[in-house]
């Protein structure tokens, strides 16, 4: 880990707590309108107390914590029932990669945003299910994507272009390109704060991903005109030497924001991966590569880097360090809490970038030190191809964490991907073989509590409410399970493949199938409600 607070630092660089029946009560008592609390009970609360009743940011608050406050709870999670169903209005034939929906709505004013993997952006009423308006786009995203809405306006991005919409009538504010080559795209939902929306590019689209050329920056837009403010490169543009064939950074999930304002960033991994014939294990992009799977502060005001902690220099596999970082604390501690493909979960000193400690998670086969023998010249500790490494290119923590007081959530993908040459693709398993957990992890210690198997990936996130913590699997299941032993309390069968989160706001639980693979499946959103709970949650 090195600090770095020069200028410089710009250029340089791309799915609780638990709830007894008294303290059910007393929360649904909150939730129903229960007095406020007086100052001195205020003057006590910590930070992760400040617990959010509104999904209003795509991973619930600013410090991706999806962690959200609701009637929901493992004694009535049972009687769920679909409130309404939306189409996906994507025209794609079955088992188009990677889906037609992948992202985490967000709620507004009574109103659900969300957006597709055409960059379609969605209104609809929550209380409903009446879609109030659309806005196409018609630009295909590999994703997460999804949408950021505050003060009146709807902040999202196409492939090239990130734009502002008006939240009431869909209608577009404005809208600026962002990417240099046609090797870039964007695939982030924006973070917006203090009148500022970050958005990223990165090195891949829908028809090219880490073919050369494509590089990481991040992006600070005036929120109201859509002005650049500065940038931040997370890779140099000279791509280490080679921009016809490197590429990397770019940020895919969005930032977290301290009570200053300063954002905490996660970046994706370099390219080529593994090398080429002529340039093996990554020796076409000599050293680290920062700042890839890296850990990094940034100043909100310059766009400069305060500190970063890179955990993986060199990567090799496609073990990006992509998840949205989540600020909580830990025994009193400030914290940033990172996780990524390469199946580890970090919890770094918010202040300093120190490393506190790191849990792997997951299946993992041996490799995960090759990346410093290719850094140190040391070819002959690598493995000889063919070689099968676990976790694969879509394996690990490929989908953000859920935090509450006590306990990190952990949504993991068993997916091996073989290596049969130096260059990509890769050959990746089957995804009928894939398996998945979730796994919960101490948060002070980084001891794993408990761990819940699944058949099929958990590509879901994790998403805690109460007692609860949510995630879906690839086959097609929403699953909820208790935050104190794991223990699955109830799952629902959604009518496709499932590539994406679930929020949870007020008595509605927020869900989507979003791959088809036959005429059959449908993709679409799908609300569940309680059914007995009183008034309602705009």
């Amino acid at each position: 880990m090195r600090l770095s607070r020069n200028r410089g630092g710009r250029s340089a660089g791309r799915l609780s707590f638990s709830i007894l029946t008294v303290a059910g009560l007393l929360v649904l008592g909150g939730y129903y309108g229960a007095a406020p609390e007086s100052s001195a009970a205020q003057k006590h609360r910590t930070a992760s107390d400040c617990v959010t009743w509104q999904w209003s940011q795509p991973n619930a608050d600013k410090s991706n914590t999806r962690r959200i406050l609701s009637p929901i709870n493992s004694y009535n999670v049972t009687s769920l029932e679909v409130a309404w169903t939306v189409p996906i209005r994507v025209p794609a034939p079955p088992n188009r990669w990677p889906g037609v929906y992948a992202t985490t709505p967000v709620v507004v004013n009574g109103i659900v945003y969300t957006q597709d993997l055409d960059s379609n952006v969605y209104a609809i009423e929550l209380r409903t299910g009446r879609v109030l308006w659309v806005k196409m786009y018609n630009s295909t995203i590999n994703g997460p994507n999804g949408v950021n809405v505050v003060d009146g306006k709807v902040y999202g991005a196409t492939t090239s272009n990130a734009f502002a919409l008006d939240a009431r009538t869909g209608t577009e504010l404005w809208s600026r390109n962002l990417i240099r080559t046609e090797t870039e795209g964007i695939n982030m939902a924006p973070g917006v704060d203090r009148g500022t929306v970050y958005v990223s590019t990165g090195p891949g689209n829908a028809d090219a991903f880490f073919t050369g050329g494509g590089a990481g920056v991040l992006w600070a837009l005036d929120a109201r005109t859509g002005q650049t403010k500065w940038t931040f490169n997370s890779v140099p543009l000279d791509l280490w030497g080679n921009t016809e064939l490197n590429s990397g950074g770019g940020i895919w999930y969005p930032p977290a924001f301290d009570a200053s304002g300063d954002l905490y960033v996660s970046v994706g991994n370099p390219a080529p991966f593994l090398g080429t014939e002529q340039y093996p294990w990554g020796s076409s992009r000599p050293g680290p590569n920062l700042y890839t799977n890296s850990m990094v502060k940034l100043n909100h005001l310059t766009g400069d880097v305060i500190w970063h902690n890179q955990v993986l220099p060199h990567d090799l596999y496609d073990w990006d360090l992509q998840n949205s970082p989540v600020l909580t604390t830990a025994n009193g501690r400030e914290v940033v809490i990172g996780s990524g493909k390469m199946g580890y979960v970090y919890q770094f000193d918010r202040a300093t970038g120190q490393l506190l400690w790191k849990t792997s998670v997951g299946v993992h086969n041996g490799h995960d030190n090759d990346n410093l023998y290719a850094l140190n010249g040391e070819y002959d500790k690598l493995p000889t191809l063919p070689v099968t490494v676990t976790p694969g290119v879509l394996g690990g923590v490929i989908s953000p964490l859920a935090v509450d007081d006590t306990t990190i959530y952990a949504a993991v993908n068993n997916h091996s991907a073989t290596w049969v040459t130096q260059q990509p693709p890769p050959q990746i398993a089957p995804f009928n073989e894939a398996t998945g957990e979730l796994v919960a992890i101490d948060l002070v210690t980084g001891r794993i509590k408990w761990t819940r198997q699944y058949p099929s990936s958990a590509y879901g996130a994790a998403t805690v409410t109460n007692d609860l913590v949510f995630t879906t699997t690839f086959d097609g299941y929403v699953h909820a399970v208790r935050t104190r032993t794991g223990e699955e309390v109830w799952s629902v069968k959604l009518p496709a493949a499932v590539n994406a989160p679930v929020a949870v706001h007020g008595e509605y639980l927020l869900a989507a199938s979003g791959w088809p693979f036959t005429p059959e499946e449908r993709a679409e959103i799908v609300a569940y409600r309680l059914p007995s709970t009183r008034g309602g949650s705009q």
